[in-house]
């Protein structure tokens, strides 16, 4: 077959003149069309970043077509090396797939096999190709082939290939793409007659067969389209369409629109995620989705658990925003395979892999406070093999006049923290794989009022005074086979080991914690007859061993969690799949549960894709740590328990996740425009209320009666003229919670929030990014019960913020960028955000009744430098 193909090719081209004329001349420049499987815009930037190289002058994928269209110069670069680059980041080619270990390792959004799976076997998919036709050719009887090849004119009369052209019987969706010859099969059952070509920058040609089986088709230059320029261009946020679990991906481009120095500020560009102040004087922050606080959300890094159990109030902090990828962002239930722990829902960070990114990236922060980031990131490739990378962090504040309200409280804390990660990558080319490394961390915060010196008012009342010394250690690795002969078959394991050590006061209160714990996850996949039908299950384990000394009294518990899970994939086609898992775990304090749940998804036609989620989640309350304001004011803490031998007395929270959603696409102004609706609710059976109710305490207390949760949101992406891009959100949250006998609205929530996002690029690099927000009110605790000058009102009010950011990208390789902008432009700020601030040491005294920003206007400037 591969012979008679050979010489079919060559008796054409001959015929044609394609041989003779460019026989003995110099390799220029040039084009070629091949197809390159992935699945979103995240997969774009991947692909074209890894066929980029010397010698390649353009590389472009076409998401929908998958076709990957390559200017480059033969004699500079090799076309087989481009492919195996291709290979390498996980994308297969026609001709051959990506190591499965490798492809394994994409996020969730770009797994795209699954599609391919449901095109094959039949005619029905374009992308199918030669390989479909020859299927069909070997399976139905009276079925004969039609060859032939697809050529253009040049304005010199010669004739060239053109590979990706799309050959389809009329009236039907039966078709192939030719390849990088030109050369197409197609089967023929004698009923259909009329094929139609149709080609980029050419009108579509239809063409009468009759008997023939050998074709030689020229695509005219009178039927090229004139002035027809096609350019696409990766979002910076969007929405997966394949994976039956609906997830958001944010790339680093997304990163770019703001500062974004750490994980908790990544979001403030995001319409789904509220990110707030847990309180006026730690300068610490907490992300809310599905209305519900931070703690609900599942944080992973890499699939691996990240900051959690006392970590869980500085633990956004912890993560560089350069050191970041990509961030994946799940609402409701996502794997059986990642926990149980996920409620509101899972953001899993992807980091910058050694293998892949940059060699060097440098980049410099500093704001009108003074507060200065400094990040270095190393990458290098150590032969074939091995690949190394090192992550570097460090900030600082010194200014203790950074007082918006002039309450004589520092709005942020002064200090120093420092943070690395130290990894290495393993891939003997043959199936194995192993990756490991070690994270560090030290953060050293000093706040309060503004005149408090440590060294003479700690433990005193000359001045109020807090300080946070934080240790982190994290050691990592993830080892992977694939199966040589059988590549559909793989297992995985995942371990992690982390010890976490926080030292600090809080006026004339101690609290001292440490945690030490230990993950591992065994995940084995393969496939029940097909890979319609695939399968991951495997076995987990988690430890957590806490020691907290809160006011002088010692909270100690070891919580040993194994587990297993067992998750199956249906893929009947490309317009119909499900995920379902269920999961079995003993915790040592609580006993056996199970979790089940499931991810369904149906696209009744092309850009409109359905999906729905079910399933549980449990997770155990960190009472402390997860609650400042037992730290930051006068309150006595009230535990009400039930159970002795259980976390601080109190039972596991359980909720159950229910969520539909529909995502629409469509073409507006010419360009690509998304719609998106989401409705997502929360059940808790059981869960730790937080009542603040009581201006003198705080009560932590089992739930008795109801707690739930309804989100809705509805959001349109938009591209008005070329390079800009609009996105418009709307936001609605009824979020309600049982407090004594009485159901209330959650405190500190909004149950309104809009949104609008406007970001445009000009052609000589320059960007500019604009977001403005609206926050509707939210409900302030019970503060009647204070004298008249501490109580506060019992909404706060609505109010607007606004950011900027302008950008300059320069230098020959473009790997240099300036960066200018401006956070809270409105300069809104709580005024009174401290009760009782003049007297700090009273029994009135609270620094948690935050509802809005804690700082005012600050502008900031910045420089990164690059080389890939």
């Amino acid at each position: 077959m591969k012979a008679m193909k050979n010489i079919f090719l060559f008796c054409l081209l001959l015929l044609s003149g394609t041989v003779s004329a460019q026989s003995g001349k110099q390799a220029k420049d040039t084009t070629v069309h091949f197809k390159v499987y992935g699945a979103c815009e995240m997969c774009k930037e991947r692909i074209e970043t890894a066929a980029n190289g010397r010698g390649v002058k353009k590389a472009d994928w076409e998401i929908e077509s998958k076709i990957l269209s390559l200017t480059f110069n033969p004699s500079e670069a090799s076309l087989d090396k481009i492919k195996n680059r291709i290979l390498g980041v996980g994308h297969d080619l026609e001709t051959k797939k990506a190591k499965e270990v490798v492809y394994n390792d994409l996020p969730e959004c770009c797994r795209y096999r699954g599609e391919i799976t449901a095109s094959h076997g039949t005619e029905k998919n374009i992308g199918a190709g030669t390989q479909a036709a020859d299927a069909q050719v070997g399976g139905t009887p009276g079925l004969q082939t039609i060859r032939g090849i697809v050529l253009e004119t040049s304005n010199k009369g010669e004739f060239n290939p053109l590979a990706g052209a799309s050959i389809f019987w009329l009236g039907t969706n039966k078709g192939v793409l030719s390849d990088s010859l030109g050369y197409f099969e197609i089967g023929h059952t004698g009923t259909d007659t009329r094929l139609v070509v149709s080609y980029t920058g050419y009108t579509p040609d239809t063409i009468s067969v009759g008997n023939a089986n050998e074709l030689k088709i020229v695509m005219a230059n009178n039927n090229q389209l004139r002035n027809v320029t096609v350019k696409s261009s990766p979002r910076s946020s969007y929405i997966a369409t394949i994976s039956p679990i609906r997830t958001e991906v944010m790339t680093a481009k997304e990163l770019l629109k703001a500062a974004c120095c750490n994980l908790s500020e990544s979001f403030e560009t995001n319409p789904s995620v509220d990110v707030a102040y847990n309180d006026a004087v730690t300068g610490s922050k907490q992300i809310q989705l599905l209305g519900l606080s931070g703690n609900y959300s599942q944080l992973t890094v890499e699939n691996l658990p990240g900051p959690r159990g006392i970590a869980t109030p500085l633990g956004l902090n912890s993560i560089a925003g350069p050191w970041i990828e990509s961030i994946q962002l799940t609402k409701g239930v996502g794997s059986v395979a990642n926990g149980f722990e996920s409620i509101a829902g899972q953001i899993n960070v992807e980091l910058k892999k050694p293998e892949s990114a940059e060699q060097l990236l440098a980049n410099i922060y500093v704001n009108d406070a003074g507060k200065t980031d400094l990040n270095l990131n190393l990458n290098t490739r150590l032969g074939k093999k091995w690949s190394a990378g090192l992550l570097l962090h460090d900030n600082f504040l010194t200014n203790k006049g950074v007082d918006y309200n002039k309450d004589g409280f520092r709005d942020l804390p002064t200090g120093n923290q420092f943070s690395m990660v130290n990894r290495y990558k393993y891939d003997n080319l043959n199936g194995l794989m192993a990756q490991f490394g070690i994270k560090v961390m030290n953060d050293k915060r000093t706040g309060g009022q503004s005149a408090f010196n440590e060294a003479k008012d700690k433990y005193t009342t000359n001045y109020y005074g807090l300080g946070i010394n934080t240790e982190r250690y994290e050691g990592f690795a993830k080892i992977g086979y694939v199966f040589p002969q059988k590549v559909y078959k793989s297992i995985g394991l995942q371990l992690a080991g982390i010890s976490h050590t926080q030292d600090s006061y809080f006026g004339l209160t101690g609290y001292n914690a440490k945690q030490q714990s230990f993950y591992s996850n065994l995940i084995y996949q393969s496939i029940i007859g097909n890979t319609n039908h695939k399968f991951r299950t495997g076995l987990s384990f988690q430890y957590d061993k806490y020691n907290e000394t809160f006011k002088a009294t010692n909270y100690r518990r070891t919580e040993i969690v194994p587990g297993a899970f067992f998750e199956y994939t249906y893929t009947a086609n490309s317009k119909f799949s499900a995920v379902a898992g269920i999961r079995a775990d003993h915790n040592n304090l609580y006993g056996a549960f199970v979790t089940p749940r499931l991810n369904l998804r149906y696209e009744p036609f092309k850009g409109t894709v359905i999906r729905a989620s079910f399933g549980r989640g449990q997770r155990t309350a960190n009472i402390f740590a997860e609650n400042t304001s037992v730290f930051v004011s006068a309150r006595q803490v009230n535990i009400i328990t039930s159970d002795a031998g259980k976390a601080y007395g109190l039972n596991p929270e359980v909720a159950w996740n229910k969520g539909i959603s529909i995502d629409q696409k469509f073409r507006l102004f010419q360009h690509d425009a998304s719609l998106n609706f989401d409705f997502f609710r929360n059940d808790f059976t059981n869960q730790v209320v937080v009542d603040m109710e009581n201006s003198r305490q705080v009560k932590f207390y089992n739930l008795q009666g109801k707690s739930y949760s309804n989100s809705f949101q509805a959001e349109l992406t938009v591209v008005p003229a070329t390079k800009l891009d609009v996105r418009l959100a709307y936001r609605y949250f009824d979020v309600q919670s049982t407090y004594g006998i009485e159901l209330l609205k959650r405190p500190f929530i909004s149950g309104h929030r809009a949104f609008l996002s406007i970001d445009y690029t000009t052609g000589n690099y320059w960007k500019f990014d604009y977001t403005i927000t609206y926050n509707g009110r939210k409900r302030i605790p019970y503060t009647q019960d204070n004298p008249p000058p501490y109580r506060l009102e019992s909404y706060s009010p609505s109010f607007v913020q606004m950011s900027a950011q302008i950008s300059k990208t320069i230098g020959k390789k473009r790997d240099m960028d300036f960066y200018l902008g401006a956070e809270n432009l409105t300069d809104m700020f709580q005024q009174n955000v401290i009760v009782s601030a003049n007297q700090p040491f009273s029994p009135y005294f609270d620094a948690s009744m935050v509802w809005g920003p804690v700082t005012g206007r600050m502008f900031y400037a910045g420089w990164r430098f690059r080389i890939k």
